[in-house]
């Protein structure tokens, strides 16, 4: 249960009766009424904004509204007390019953509590790495990925029909290059000397593989035959091998995508031109002349006629060309083509994470979905670059590739759930240092570890407890059977209102493509219970286990079996396993 949406509803119930009995007008607007967590804790559990809201329509003062609302909202069973403060909010503290029930409603959802039904079902798709076929995934796509990955689990939590999209780069001049670089490797498969790899080829030795496979299958039949002859099929053979080379990458990182689309497929399937021919019957495009780029004027610029997208029309600063002067379509215009595809698919929701380079795609590509449609909407996601240290200096590791350091060598130094997670403790826009030391430190300055030490701490407490109490059944069923109104600490509720706190916490970062927020929330949940421990190791009435009362024990139970729920959903969503042991 979404606490903030409970009382939002019992707020709207409320004015339903204010209207009926004539205190309030009738047909209120009620879109911008806010329920939410007041700014200052000490104010109790709930504020809302209705006073103020209403005022207007009501032709009323806010705290006259104020003082027909707080009443009402008194006389609910499970508020304690209501205060309205400064010019109309009003504040609300629940009661403790209230709070200890949550934690049957957790025992009894599982690790689907927080699932929201808010999504309504509506496509989604996130693309995310897409990366060029070229070679293995290098440490610059681990964070897309991650953040690309667990953003589509948030969607899909949240209750959206989300589907993880790559896009395969693989109709470009970078393939041609990668087809060029085969065919040496695969000279030198049959023990040829090919010397130094030319410039402009790609040097890595993940080739030599590829080599060895086109040795088999084709024998010598393209050793000396001139490039007319194996060039297409030396692309199709190169691009598949490094494709499937990326595929495995991903899944060492716990990266599934459903859907593999290539570009190639758009110039082969006619898709670019029918695209195009959608903007020019819509009327935005025209055949003009551009200015030439701010600055330096380069050398061979010329003042040409060109096919371009009125995009400025759409919110982008210039007009884009789509095609060039020998009739060929721009890369932009391929682009239209693949996001016309995916509104042709019934994605009217898309998101694209991409690289902090590609800032100057983001304007474009939007400007192209809005006039390519009038309910298409395009969010796109970039990411910093991760810059990689070892006790704090900067951090270089062998480079097998050729010219970058490789996704799969920082996942097998540290591990898939320390990368996914720290790839997560920082918003997507902004820079982040990945220190390979400091990432596997046992201690509360290391995210990762601290949140899933609570959740192999509480596994821990649980077999404790059974043993403590032989017939103890710490089953979640029966534990949400326990006399939770002995669950009246302070520390204890404080545990509480955390956990109820997480399906408000997942449908807003789901609404703001934000998943770094569950990583915060989970590091302060599990604050929470650390801090309860320690107070435990003081107080001996406060352990989680207290022998001669079984009744506190099996409540107690109950509330860290309900932490360990909301532990592990949240780290469901951002793709880490919840430990139940440390090693």
């Amino acid at each position: 249960m979404n606490v903030f949406t409970h009382f939002r509803e019992a707020i709207d119930a409320l004015l339903n009766e204010l209207s009926a009995s004539g205190d309030l007008p009738a047909d209120l607007d009620t879109k911008n009424i806010a329920v939410e967590p007041p700014r200052d804790a000490s104010h109790g559990d709930i504020a809302t904004n209705v006073a103020l809201v209403l005022s207007k329509q009501a032709q009323r003062k806010p705290r006259d509204i104020a003082d027909m609302v707080a009443p009402k909202l008194e006389a609910l069973e499970t508020v304690e007390s209501v205060e309205i403060a400064g010019p109309g909010f009003i504040n609300m503290r629940l009661s403790a019953s209230f709070w200890q029930a949550q934690v049957k409603t957790i025992l009894d959802a599982g690790v689907n509590y927080g699932a929201s039904t808010m999504g309504g079902g509506e496509k989604v798709n996130v693309e995310y790495v897409s990366a060029n076929p070229t070679g293995p995934m290098h440490v610059g796509h681990v964070r897309g990925a991650v953040f690309g990955d667990a953003l589509a689990n948030l969607l899909l939590k949240a209750g959206y029909d989300v589907t993880k999209e790559y896009y395969i780069n693989d109709a470009g001049s970078q393939i041609d290059t990668l087809a060029r670089s085969a065919h040496l490797r695969y000279q030198e498969a049959f023990g040829r000397d090919i010397g130094e790899i030319p410039e402009g080829l790609y040097p890595g030795d993940y080739l030599v593989p590829v080599g060895h496979m086109l040795k088999e299958k084709y024998g010598e039949e393209y050793l000396d035959a001139d490039e007319s002859e194996w060039l297409a099929q030396f692309k199709v053979d190169a691009s598949s091998a490094m494709m499937d080379l990326i595929r495995d990458d991903l899944k060492a990182l716990g990266v599934e995508h459903d859907v593999f689309f290539s570009e190639r497929s758009l110039h082969e399937s006619g898709r670019i031109p029918e695209a195009v021919q959608v903007l020019r019957d819509r009327g935005h495009i025209y055949e003009g002349v551009l200015e030439p780029p701010k600055g330096k004027k380069p050398e061979d610029w010329e003042e040409r006629e060109q096919t371009l997208f009125r995009a400025t029309d759409f919110g982008d600063d210039v007009d884009r060309p789509l095609q060039k002067s020998s009739g060929e379509f721009t890369y932009f215009a391929a682009d239209i083509a693949y996001h016309h595809d995916k509104y042709v698919r019934g994605y009217k929701q898309m998101i694209d994470v991409l690289g902090a380079d590609h800032g100057g795609y983001v304007k474009r590509m939007q400007a192209a979905v809005k006039a390519l449609s009038e309910d298409g909407e395009l969010d796109v996601r970039l990411c910093q670059m991760v810059k990689l240290f070892r006790d704090g200096e900067p951090f270089k590791m062998s480079k097998r590739s050729g010219n970058f350091i490789t996704l799969r060598e920082v996942v097998d130094e540290v591990g898939c759930d320390v990368t996914r997670f720290i790839m997560l403790t920082r918003k997507n826009d902004a820079h982040l240092d990945f220190d390979f030391k400091k990432v596997m430190e046992q201690s509360k300055d290391n995210p990762v570890f601290y949140v899933q030490y609570a959740h192999a701490r509480i596994c821990s407490v649980l077999g404790k407890g059974k043993d403590a109490f032989a017939d103890l059944d710490i089953t979640d069923a029966s534990l949400a059977g326990a006399d939770l109104a002995r669950l009246s600490d302070e520390n204890e509720l404080a545990m509480i209102r955390q956990c109820a706190a997480w399906p408000r916490l997942l449908e807003s970062a789901a609404e703001a493509h934000e998943p770094h927020r569950i990583a915060f929330f989970l590091y302060d949940l599990a604050s929470e219970f650390h801090t309860f421990w320690n107070k435990g190791n003081d107080n001996p009435g406060l352990r989680f286990i207290i022998e001669d009362d079984k009744a506190l024990t099996r409540a107690r139970m109950a509330l860290v079996r309900a932490v360990a729920l909301v532990i592990a959903s949240g780290l469901g969503v951002l793709g880490v396993t919840p430990m139940e042991e440390m090693r």
